[in-house]
This record gives C-alpha cells, structure tokens and sequence, in this order.
C-alpha cells in the first residue's frame, strides 16, 4: 500500500512499507551528527559524498548488483536521530565481492522500512527537505517505532540531473 504524505507544504512524500533483505555494500565512512553536519566547520557528509566522486570510487567498486545506483546510509546509531551516527556511501556488491584497498564494507541487516519517495527538486534541498519532514514524523507516520539499525538513501536514474533529482529514502522500522 502507498500513501502520501503532506507535510506541511514542503513537499510531497509517497510512503510504502517493505521488506529488504540484507545487503552488502562497499564504499567510504565517516562518524557524524545532525547537529554537526548543520555547522559548515564540522559537517562530514558533503566532505565525505564529494570524495567519493571526485576519486572516483564509484568505478573502483567491482561486482556491483545496480551499476549506476549510489546508497547513503546512516548507521550505527548511538541513540537515535539526535546522536552520533556512521555516514556510509557506496554500492551494493555480491556477497563473496573483494574489497579494493582503501574502501570498507558494510552489510545492512535484512529487515522491514518505511520507504519514502521524494518529488523531484535541487539537490541538496530535496533531501534536505525530506529528512526536516523525516524528523517530524511520529511512530503513526512510520508504520511502526524506528529501529535505529540502518537507513538510507537510494540514488538512482533519477539522480543524474542535481537541479532535478528525485531519491528512495527507507526508514527502517521495528515489526
């Protein structure tokens, strides 16, 4: 089931329950919080997303399942959306794939989310946005309690055109 919800004018965001099994991705990291990365002195993603384009590591990343499709994840969450969390960028891999030196893995559990699909609209706002709304929502929105355990951004077809870009965003939830 699909619905959508309009919160508060922003934008309109399509959300649908699923299951996803576990995935193993291989990219680049780094240690965040949401109150970090609002202080351009101290903000780890932009720094992190532009290293992972401009050395090229998407096309370091062999045996990739959805050539073309870049994931975001936020893991490792010390509490919740107000802690400490681990800022993942990558590609989805097989299983058995090598890790070229200098990259890390990480494996995102199997479990059920909360998938929300953005309008289109600039990069970074449209994500920006979607999260502002993300941090608003209640246990009702979600389908369930967040679980903490891994969420993230799909970066696809849609993304090609940063003044037009629309993403996935799973929002995993506890069943």
């Amino acid at each position: 089931m699909s619905i959508e919800l309009d919160i508060e004018g922003n934008q309109t965001l399509k959300k649908e329950i699923v299951t996803q099994p576990e995935m193993k991705l291989v990219g680049i990291s780094t240690r965040t919080s949401n109150a970090a990365e609002f202080n351009p002195e101290t903000a780890q993603i932009g720094v992190t997303v532009q290293k992972y384009i401009s050395e090229g590591i998407y096309n370091q990343i062999a045996n990739q399942k959805n050539p073309g499709t870049t994931l975001c994840v936020y893991t490792d969450y010390e509490s919740d959306h107000t802690g400490k969390f681990t800022y993942f960028i990558g590609a989805q891999v097989d299983a058995d794939s090598d890790v070229p030196e200098g990259l890390s893995t990480l494996t995102i559990p199997a479990q059920s989310y909360a998938k929300f699909t953005t309008d289109a609209g600039v990069m970074p706002s449209v994500c920006i946005n979607a999260w502002m709304d993300i941090w608003k929502m209640t246990p009702e929105d979600f389908g369930s309690e967040r679980a903490f355990k891994a969420d993230f951004e799909v970066y696809d077809g849609r993304a090609l055109d940063p003044a037009n870009t629309a993403l996935d965003i799973y929002i995993g939830i506890k069943q």
